[in-house]
């Protein structure tokens, strides 16, 4: 007999890829009008656990149940049709259609008849502004999607997936791109779902969201599942323990890192984009990990990307080691020692279909061609294996296409990727995000490391406790302006907080 009491049931589900068991013989249970987290270290088996569940993939071995009857996806067209929606890791809008478009595609609301229908964008407009009240979300429908901020196309994923009235909603780490208020009010809509009847499957690598949000946690580790607890039961140290098989006493690694002289000094720089930011000014020293803050808008990563390059300046100075310079493209900054970890690994950083060999070396290729003009496969080779050992990638083998590794995975590569070229001056933007906390310690450890070697880092990143617990000092940013420069063993939460919103009203 099938048991009514849960939304969806999964039953010993396996799944393999080509060299790796990613689920084996896991078995879930969701109950209605709950939020069911689910746990794990990248690579666990997470994502594919749910991606079977949406009809991406289709299980080797197992049975699916959706309240309490049977159900096989071929694809997720079939899974939004049984009443599961799910929110991705990784977005995939359609950036240069509107707002409202990207909501209802595939089920475009039309007029006339027969052969003869057409969209009717007037109420597909009414419709996203009733979807958009309901959920409290500030976004102009009309709009492209090109033109927003990841959180607000973070947003928009999250009405997406509940125009579509499902009674199961997973949200595979919907609040990586989102600000403390902006995760607050993610978490009204949750609640208000769950008090509508609905399931929530929660994926989640943030330990404090999950002790608030969750009502029960399953927790994975090497494509097993650990156990199910009620998350009341629970604590930010269990929960380490029973993911990564180990305690986990300390979050941030010692650091030895002594800062001297000044490497880069930024005086009154100003984007080109006069919506964006102006007069900034700041110095970064040799072997100085300089934490970046601001929250949405604050301009952070237009600033670090200005510096690398990527973006026009109007006026300002760029010096390094006290010598004048103009960076006009990504491969000036690269001559200069500057290399960029960007914060949207699926757009600006992976290459999907190549290899974890490709992917690991393409940003210092030339180092690797021989006097003949081809490539030393086996010097390649040499460095792609060491850095998957130092970061501790998951992946079975170097062939492997990096769309097939977890999202945690990809971004250790390409942490990788910039160790190669050695830089002198590293800016990772948001080099944590959607990390586990364990392989969060690892990336930690070598931050530190870079440091007490005489590499100077710039870090931007919307956690607290990891800008508090890495930085020498902190650089706060507010609507383009930089508010303040604290250092980084007085600073506080609320002093940052503070500095964040200086200019708004």
């Amino acid at each position: 007999m099938s048991d009514q009491r849960y939304a969806v049931e999964m039953r010993s589900i396996s799944k393999s890829f080509p060299g790796v068991k990613a689920l084996d013989d896991v078995s879930l249970q969701v109950r209605p009008g709950s939020v069911h987290a689910l746990m794990g270290e990248n690579g666990a088996g997470k994502s594919t656990l749910m991606k079977c569940l949406f009809g991406i993939y289709k299980p080797d071995s197992g049975s699916i149940l959706i309240d309490g009857s049977v159900h096989a996806f071929p694809g997720a067209k079939q899974a939004l049709e049984a009443g599961i929606s799910m929110i991705h890791q990784e977005l995939h809008p359609v950036r240069f259609r509107s707002v409202m478009e990207n909501i209802w595609l595939g089920r475009y609301p039309s007029s006339g008849f027969g052969p003869f229908k057409i969209v009717n964008s007037g109420k597909m407009l009414r419709d996203t502004k009733e979807l958009f009240a309901g959920l409290a979300i500030d976004i102009d429908p009309r709009v492209w999607v090109e033109q927003l901020s990841v959180s607000k196309i973070q947003s928009m994923e999250i009405a997406r997936a509940v125009s579509y009235n499902a009674s199961v909603i997973i949200m595979d780490e919907p609040t990586s791109s989102l600000t403390g208020h902006e995760v607050e009010h993610l978490f009204k809509i949750i609640r208000k779902l769950r008090d509508e009847g609905r399931a929530i499957i929660y994926i989640s690598h943030k330990m404090e969201e999950i002790l608030d949000i969750a009502d029960e946690v399953t927790i994975m580790r090497d494509g097993r599942r650990v156990g199910t607890y009620p998350a009341k039961e629970l604590t930010t140290d269990l929960i380490i323990n029973r993911m990564v098989g180990r305690d986990l006493t300390n979050r941030f690694p010692p650091r030895e890192n002594v800062p001297g002289e000044v490497v880069l000094s930024i005086e009154k720089l100003t984007s080109a984009n006069p919506r964006s930011f102006r007069d900034v000014s700041f110095e970064l020293r040799k072997g100085e990990i300089l934490g970046l803050s601001g929250l949405v808008g604050a301009q952070r990563t237009e600033l670090v990307e200005s510096i690398f390059g990527l973006r026009l300046v109007k006026s300002g100075k760029i010096r390094l080691r006290g010598k004048e310079v103009a960076i006009r493209n990504s491969i000036q900054a690269k001559r200069h020692g500057i290399a960029l970890l960007t914060e949207e690994r699926r757009t600006t950083g992976i290459f999907p279909v190549l290899s974890v060999y490709d992917n690991t070396l393409i940003a210092n290729i030339s180092r690797y061609v021989n006097r003949f003009g081809l490539l030393d496969m086996r010097r390649g080779a040499a460095d792609v294996k060491r850095n998957i050992d130092l970061l501790r990638v998951k992946t079975p083998n170097q062939a492997t296409a990096m769309e097939s590794l977890s999202g945690g995975n990809q971004q250790k590569v390409i942490v990788g990727r910039w160790l190669l070229t050695d830089p002198e001056i590293l800016i990772l933007d948001e080099p944590t995000r959607g990390i586990d906390v364990g392989a969060k310690y690892e990336i930690y450890s070598i931050i530190a490391d870079l440091a007490k070697r005489g590499k100077s880092i710039i870090m931007i990143s919307s956690e607290m406790p990891e800008l508090l617990g890495m930085s020498d000092r902190i650089m706060v940013m507010c609507e383009g302006r930089a508010t303040g420069i604290l250092d980084g063993a007085g600073a506080t939460q609320e002093r940052i907080m503070e500095l964040s919103t200086q200019f708004m009203s």
